[in-house]
This record gives structure tokens, sequence and C-alpha cells, in this order.
């Protein structure tokens, strides 16, 4: 599956503004969510290739809204990477047991995220 559209669900509009960036340089599509209502909403309305999601957010955290989609049969086969300040190897485990393909650490390596990204596709 090729991924051109992606969803980056993230509270921090400077986290935003700078995976948008970096994402559209390397040619793929890009919306935005800033909580997990928006983040469903999104998802509703057009389906994305990929999901980069942030852990630390207002209301349901990054892992509950990971579990939430990775359980529904219309969204289970969007691939997530978890893309969060939270480093322990728990916190990485514990993500992938909610159902992220992958888990990368802020601040991200541009070249580490595309390459993630590449090994998905």
């Amino acid at each position: 599956m090729a991924i051109r559209k992606v969803l980056v669900v993230d509270d921090s509009k400077t986290e935003l503004l700078f995976l948008t960036d970096l994402l559209q340089k390397n040619g793929f599509s890009v919306k935005t969510a800033e909580n997990a209502d928006d983040a469903m909403r999104r998802l509703e309305e057009e389906q994305p290739d990929l999901i980069l999601m942030d852990v630390v957010m207002p209301g349901q955290n990054g892992f509950q809204l990971t579990r939430a989609i990775a359980r529904n049969p219309q969204y289970a086969s969007v691939p997530i990477i978890m893309c969060t300040s939270k480093n322990q190897e728990t916190d990485r485990l514990w993500g992938m047991r909610q159902g992220a393909r992958d888990y990368i650490v802020k601040p991200v390596n541009p070249a580490e995220l595309i390459a993630k990204i590449s090994a998905l596709a």
C-alpha cells in the first residue's frame, strides 16, 4: 500500500507545523487534529493511509485513541506510528500493545521518520 495521506494527531501547534512541513516536503498530503475527537472526525471524513499519534494530549490520550482505532474494524488497517516525547521502553511497549506499528521519540529525526514511513509502504 502506498502511503500518500497522513493524519497527524498532536496538541502542540509547533509539532503540527513541523511534521506537516516535513511530510509535505516529502510528497505527502497532510491533515491534522489536535485531540482525539478531532482525530476521529478526520478519520471518518477521509481515511488516511497513516496516522502519526502523539501520546500526551488533553482528554483521551494517544494510547487510548490508538487502541480505539486499532480495534475498530473500519480503521484497523490504518497503520499508526506513535510520535511522542515519552521515551521509556515501557511506553514504547505499551504503545505497540495498543496497536501502533512503530514508535518514534521526539524530537523527531526527519530521516528516521521518513524511513519508518517507507518501511510500512
